[in-house]
């Protein structure tokens, strides 16, 4: 993975070296690096009137083991300990004999956002998932044999999100701005996607899966935000506070978490087309409130309550800014992130890594 992300940062540095040398007090005619947030930061930033700018991220998250609370849990230990919240129902075993391993997990996002005013900026954003989930089967309803392996995947459109960028700020530095966002995800994404499973009684039926190899959340949902962004010299900083407000139940009778998350970031502009930042982010989760009838089996992910949690990540990026010829509007931006710290909801599968690589073009 570290090859692979140095590859990249080599490849986007080559793409946009040659470009034109700037210098402060520029009146705001030069495009920074910096002048944007790292590639993992939302609607941090407005344009002027009549601006466009379309984007594409690509987004990575590997999820690999399992936690309970701030502990890491084996899966011979779920299989044999923690309780099914479904035992007593007919095929159903007192533990949970079904355990996820690993899960990757792939999106693909496309925005566009355009200047109405130069203090407000309109967006709107869809993305494309591509999941799956490993399983480790136990045999029967007790003991550690283990009956098999398996796999469920899905792949689909997720939910859309339209909204505004409003500034708070009179505009009068235009390296500096401090912006209101109110977005509205609109329930576009699946929520009763299914795949073949593979029971501890050795059968193989068709299942709705669980919540979070699902497509969307089902829901209307509230995105607000409040982004500050500043530059003195060759540093640049800034700080978002954002949430996810699920509004009411979906169809299937359930709400994922509310999303509560800050971040705060600090980078080095060595050039005008180049910066390195590094970042932290925290962010809290709740669980699942209420419950799909359909979603009914032996395994943590299942459970409404298995979902959610606190986390502290530290991220490392880097921006590339275009200013000549045919780079001018381009940006490239790369970030890869580590978790600090964890408190899950568990036993859920834990984030190991998540890689965000972005581009942007304005005009």
């Amino acid at each position: 993975m570290k090859l692979k992300t140095l590859c990249a940062v080599a490849a986007l540095n080559a793409a946009l070296v040659p470009v034109a040398h700037a210098h402060e007090g520029d009146g705001g005619n030069v495009t920074y690096a910096s002048d944007h947030a790292p590639i993992g930061v939302m609607a941090d930033h407005r344009h002027n009137k009549g601006e466009w700018m379309l984007s594409y991220r690509y987004m990575y998250m590997d999820m690999a083991g399992n936690r309970d609370g701030t502990n890491s849990i084996d899966p011979d230990t779920i299989a044999t300990t923690v309780p099914n919240r479904f035992a007593g129902a007919p095929m159903m075993p007192p533990t949970l004999r079904v355990v996820p391993l690993d899960m990757p997990m792939k999106m693909h996002m496309a925005g566009a956002m355009y200047g109405l005013t130069d203090r407000i900026t309109l967006m709107g954003m869809v993305n494309y998932h591509t999941k799956q989930m490993d399983h480790r089967t136990y045999q029967g309803g007790m003991g550690t044999n283990v009956l098999g392996n398996f796999t469920t995947e899905v792949s689909g459109w997720g939910d859309a999100s339209l909204g505004a960028i409003v500034g708070l700020d009179d505009g009068s530095q235009p390296h500096r701005q401090v912006n209101a966002t109110l977005m509205l995800s609109v329930p576009t994404g699946s929520i009763t996607e299914s795949d073949r499973v593979l029971t501890p009684m050795n059968m193989r039926p068709q299942m709705r899966l669980p919540y979070p190899m699902q497509l969307g959340s089902g829901t209307f949902d509230l995105k607000p935000a409040l982004t500050a962004r500043s530059r003195t010299g060759q540093w640049s900083y800034g700080a978002q506070a954002s949430a996810v407000i699920r509004l009411g139940d979906n169809d299937e009778g359930y709400s994922l978490g509310d999303v509560f998350e800050a971040t705060g970031w600090l980078a080095f502009e060595p050039k005008p087309w180049l910066s390195i930042s590094g970042r932290l982010k925290a962010s809290t989760k709740g669980a699942v409130d209420g419950i799909d009838p359909a979603i009914m089996a032996p395994v943590q992910t299942a459970d409404p309550d298995n979902h959610g949690g606190e986390t502290v990540e530290a991220l490392f990026g880097v921006n590339l800014a275009g200013s000549t010829d045919w780079r001018k509007g381009h940006r490239l931006a790369l970030e890869f992130g580590v978790p600090l710290y964890r408190d899950l909801n568990g036993p859920q599968l834990e984030t190991d890594y998540t890689l965000t690589l972005g581009w942007q073009k304005a005009f």
